[in-house]
């Protein structure tokens, strides 16, 4: 069913082309918002608006959103390289593939770890929306790494809150560009979606509060080894934070990494490795943890960037 919005255009947005305005009003991509535009679904005082109109404060503007995409359905197919690390009749801790996402999403048409544990034949709970049934937490899709999948309601019931509670040791490394200052330290910084609405989050006032600690493992010529542990879970925390200090993750071009040392390296993603997962196992409470060895792109990379120190 479609959403339909009036409001007065806001002071701030004097002058601002429609589908600019749109995008800053209702969080959508200019490219979306040139869509809406396109198809009539705009009035402003009334009358039918270009995209490239500009708006004036004060100004009526009606606006038809059309519904939400429906959540895509996981497809059941195993997932080449994907390993698994432990497993139980409560939990699966997986070893994450490059180019994998955690579960469907709209936009996303490559393999899922959800999607991969079923066609290979595992459990996974049924709790939360049917596209990310067992899901606990998220890796993105093109880092690696240990990810644990709930199999029982239990276990995703308490998985769930040990992680909103952080009582989940999560680890990291991540092969960064130059040499942070101090070698130890933590970045406090809020985290929203970027003002662009192109998909890459930022530090912004007034977003998520985010917890970033990090550790230098070791220091080379032209990058860093650190040793990540996350305080909060946001999305793109350890890339956006990095970047915000001027020391992005090597290949990772969305947050201002060096093509030219990435090539020198053979990446083609974010040097980011989830090393280590520990937590209380959801039902019998015992200490477990699992490590995942860098796969070979990263490990190849690490060597090249050694050798050259």
């Amino acid at each position: 069913m479609s959403d339909v919005r009036s409001l007065p255009v806001p002071d701030g947005l004097e002058g601002e082309r429609v589908d600019a305005a749109l995008a800053r009003l209702f969080g959508l991509s200019r490219g979306r918002a040139a869509d809406i535009i396109a198809a009539g679904d705009v009035l402003l005082d009334g009358r039918e608006v270009a995209k490239s109109d500009r708006v004036t404060g004060g100004s009526w503007l009606e606006v038809t959103l059309p519904p939400p995409p429906a959540a895509p359905a996981p497809v059941a197919e195993p997932v080449p390289g994907m390993g698994i690390l432990y497993e139980d009749d409560d939990i699966v801790v997986v070893n994450k593939p490059v180019g994998v996402a955690a579960h469907p999403t709209t936009g996303w048409t490559g393999p899922t770890v959800l999607g991969g544990l079923l066609g290979a034949g595992h459990t996974v709970a049924t709790s939360g929306a049917s596209e990310r049934q067992g899901i606990v937490h998220r890796l993105d899709a093109n880092t690696t790494g240990a990810m644990v999948v709930a199999k029982s309601e239990a276990a995703y019931s308490r998985l769930k809150r040990a992680f909103k509670e952080r009582r989940i040791d999560k680890r990291y490394q991540a092969l960064v560009q130059g040499h942070p200052d101090p070698f130890r330290g933590t970045v406090d910084a809020p985290i929203d979606r970027h003002p662009s609405h192109d998909g890459r989050f930022a530090v912004v006032a007034g977003g998520k509060p985010s917890v970033t600690h990090y550790d230098t493992v070791e220091a080379f010529r032209a990058a860093s080894l650190l040793d990540v542990d996350l305080e909060t879970g946001r999305t793109h925390q350890i890339r956006v934070h990095m970047s915000a200090i001027r020391h992005p993750i090597v290949g990772d071009m969305a947050y201002g990494a060096d093509p030219t040392l990435a090539a020198r390296l053979g990446l083609k993603r974010q040097w980011l490795h989830a090393v280590r997962l520990g937590f209380e196992h959801p039902v019998h409470g015992e200490w477990v943890e699992f490590e995942s060895p860098y796969p070979d792109d990263l490990a190849r990379a690490l060597e090249i960037v050694a050798a050259e120190s």
